[in-house]
């Protein structure tokens, strides 16, 4: 078992989380319940997930939970990509956050690739 908040993967993925809460204030009142509630659910599902694998028993298990983390990352990607081309955020923005959550992406795979190695 390990403590997620010691985990450079998990801390950057919280501040993108946060980061998308602040932004995704400024979006339509009229998408609360679509693109604003996408973004804050697989924002959330990166950071909880490598959370929770971090407390399972097993390095297999915590890889799964990683996996699923690269998998919202994807999607989060997707969503920030919709955000600004139906100009919800500006190009700057977009950019920024998109270069944050391929980093935090390419952090989990080194992590499971580690991970791997290890078993």
């Amino acid at each position: 078992m390990k403590d997620f908040k010691e985990l450079k993967v998990w801390q950057k993925a919280h501040e993108v989380t946060l980061s998308l809460y602040k932004i995704s204030e400024s979006f339509p009142k009229e998408e609360a319940f679509g693109l604003t509630s996408q973004i804050k659910r697989a924002a959330v599902s990166v950071p909880a997930n490598i959370a929770e694998g971090c407390g399972k028993d097993s390095s297999a298990e915590l890889a799964r939970f990683m996996q699923i983390s690269a998998g919202s990352t994807s999607e989060l990607e997707y969503h920030v990509l919709l955000a600004h081309d139906l100009g919800f955020i500006d190009s700057k923005t977009h950019q920024e956050l998109s270069s944050r959550i391929i980093e935090v992406r390419k952090m989990l795979y080194a992590f499971l690739k580690k991970l791997k190695s290890e078993s």
